[in-house]
């Protein structure tokens, strides 16, 4: 089986009972791989996951990302298998995406990022076609339209993970132009205005007026902001306003965003922008890392600030350069 060159920590068969066969090598946090032992286990995931997995060997192999169930520390982590099938038995190569990366140079992590994201790519554009065709057909029932605008709002979030990839993996310098802010987060919100627009919610700008220009590459930004403006969104309810707070700063200009539901741990504010490594950002975990890694590149920052408590919730403060 064709593989990347990365580091092979597991590698084990199972048959169509999912018990392993044979096993070699083990994941973090998991027992070694023994004949008898049941995929889920070997894996660390629950048994849903290990019979999906094993449906998708058997329908022509093909690599999977999953999630396993939260460890010791509380914390899940992102697996790639690779999987193709030898008579009844199945083979897969595992590997512990974050385990990978600890300790990896920046330059191996973006070449990682941009190999998923072709990887991923051209599978996921065959289903969104499949999927517009079909929603094209005006004999469909109230209930299958829903299922396909459900299918569609999980495509763009696909389509988002694997923008936060390839910008990861993306070595090209920015185009740095002058931009207000208020029209650039206008912007970035027209890329979720399906998914803002199905919950009602509206953004809403306060202490836009009077503000300096900034630099910024507009399309680089666009995106993975729009992705945390996603994420602030996902903590409010059905038409609630997405509040997004300006002011002048020593650098140029801040924004502030709260996600009411986020809660971050003492010593974890630099830890929500290592790439795969946050608990806080969606996207596999790159979306906030991208978001950062952008940022600075043309003069800004973002930061991480817990609500203080009784309150719950997590400030993200994005600070952008002035323009000249």
């Amino acid at each position: 089986m064709a593989d990347p060159a990365w580091s092979l920590p597991l590698c084990i068969r199972w048959d169509e009972e999912l018990s392993l066969l044979t096993g070699d090598g083990a994941l973090p946090g998991c027992p070694p791989p023994a004949p008898g032992m049941s995929v889920a286990v070997a894996l660390g995931v629950d048994a849903g996951t290990a019979r999906a997995l094993d449906a998708r060997a058997r329908r022509g192999g093909g690599v999977e990302f999953v999630r396993t169930a939260p460890g010791p520390a509380g914390t899940p982590r992102w697996l790639r298998v690779g999987m193709e099938t030898t008579g009844s038995a199945v083979e897969a190569r595992v590997h512990d995406v974050g385990a990978l990366l600890e300790g990896a140079p920046p330059l191996q992590i973006s070449r990682l990022s941009s190999s998923l994201s072709h990887e991923l790519r051209n599978p996921l554009s065959s289903v969104k076609m499949a999927v517009q065709t079909l929603a094209r057909n005006e004999g469909l029932s109230a209930r299958d339209q829903r299922r396909l605008t459900i299918a569609l709002r999980e495509i763009r979030t696909l389509e988002r993970m694997l923008w936060m990839f390839s910008e990861y993996g993306r070595e090209a310098p920015l185009s740095v132009e002058t931009w207000s802010l208020p029209d650039l987060i206008q912007e970035s919100s027209g890329l979720i205005e399906h998914d803002l627009a199905e919950r009602s919610i509206r953004l809403e700008l306060v202490g836009a007026e009077g503000l300096p220009h900034v630099r910024s590459d507009g399309v680089r930004l666009r995106p993975v902001l729009a992705q945390l403006l996603l994420n602030v969104a996902a903590s409010l309810g059905e038409g609630q306003p997405l509040l997004v707070t300006l002011r002048g700063s020593e650098r140029g200009v801040e924004v502030e965003l709260l996600d009411e539901h986020a809660a971050l741990e003492p010593g974890d504010q630099e830890r929500v922008f290592e790439p795969f490594g946050s608990r806080l950002a969606r996207g596999a975990g790159l979306s906030l890392a991208a978001l950062r890694r952008v940022l600075q590149q043309q003069g800004g920052e973002v930061t991480a600030v817990a609500v203080p408590p009784p309150a719950r919730g997590v400030f993200f403060r994005l600070d952008f350069a002035r323009a000249a």
